[in-house]
């Protein structure tokens, strides 16, 4: 199976690329299934209905969510009617779930949702969460398993790739919304610390310049906001699944100028 996933759709500019490129994408890499994060997708915090609906007739087949899951109050509802994932880490009894198995390609596929520590909100042990789910998945037959490590430090998403290493098929991380260049694969585990952002790339991590700058400079916060206008990117990584391996990956670069720039990760011998 060929999955995709995009991390960090934010606001309408994330939304506009998708629209603009992600059928096309699809079609041109013979992609099977699509995976992306939601967390900022409304105006950079959390969710609506309407901008849900928007990003599934894209072509995206399943979001997954983070820190602002619960940035708007429609997601709750959302978590009944849409392939919507929030963070699976969270405590027992919080509505929604994050992880749910899918039939791609005549195969199985999980896709876990976790999110880490350092400067998050309360959950519980997103190790733990991964090592019991990942053993759960496994004991049920499912092989092909996507991570979405939505996580700020890049330490944790470092160890949780040691923890899982040969056992899942891919770990990407969210959250900071700046791409790195580490993609490789390990043991039949892709990994990449962070995708980085798709939305605005010419501001800080997304956003108008004016209210961050003024919290570095003064110390004193406000709301962010996201700009009326921007020069935009689209990051997506493709990789491909075989018995619970990766077998090979790349990533895409789409600027909106007509720039692609891909890189091909690296597999660890």
């Amino acid at each position: 199976m060929r999955i995709a996933f995009i991390g960090d759709i934010v606001g309408s500019h994330g939304r506009d690329m998708l629209k603009v490129h992600l059928k096309k994408i699809r079609q041109e890499h013979a992609i099977d299934f699509v995976v992306a994060n939601y967390e900022n997708a409304s105006h950079g915090f959390g969710l609506t209905a309407k901008n849900a609906n928007e990003i599934v007739g894209y072509g995206v087949d399943c979001m997954s969510g983070g820190n602002h899951t619960w940035d708007k109050k429609d997601v709750e509802a959302l978590f009944d009617t849409h392939e919507i994932l929030r963070p699976h880490n969270y405590p027992d009894g919080v509505k929604g779930t994050g992880c749910k198995v899918y039939e791609v390609a005549g195969e199985k596929l999980a896709v876990l949702n976790l999110m880490g520590h350092y400067s998050m909100p309360y959950t519980d042990n997103a190790f733990r969460a991964a090592k019991s789910t990942v053993e759960a998945l496994h004991a049920d037959g499912v092989k092909n398993i996507f991570i979405d490590f939505h996580a700020e430090a890049t330490s944790e998403k470092r160890a949780m790739m040691m923890l899982l290493q040969g056992s899942v098929s891919a770990i990407i991380g969210t959250h900071t919304h700046v791409s790195t260049d580490d993609f490789q694969i390990a043991e039949g585990t892709a990994y990449l610390t962070d995708i980085g952002l798709t939305g605005c790339r010419d501001n800080v991590i997304g956003m108008d310049n004016a209210t961050p700058l003024r919290q570095f400079l003064t110390g004193i916060k406000g709301h962010f906001d996201i700009p009326k206008k921007c020069k935009k990117i689209l990051q997506i990584a493709i990789m491909d699944f075989k018995d619970g391996k990766c077998e090979s990956a790349f990533k895409l670069k789409i600027f909106d100028e007509g720039i692609v720039l891909k890189t091909d990760a690296w597999i660890e011998n």
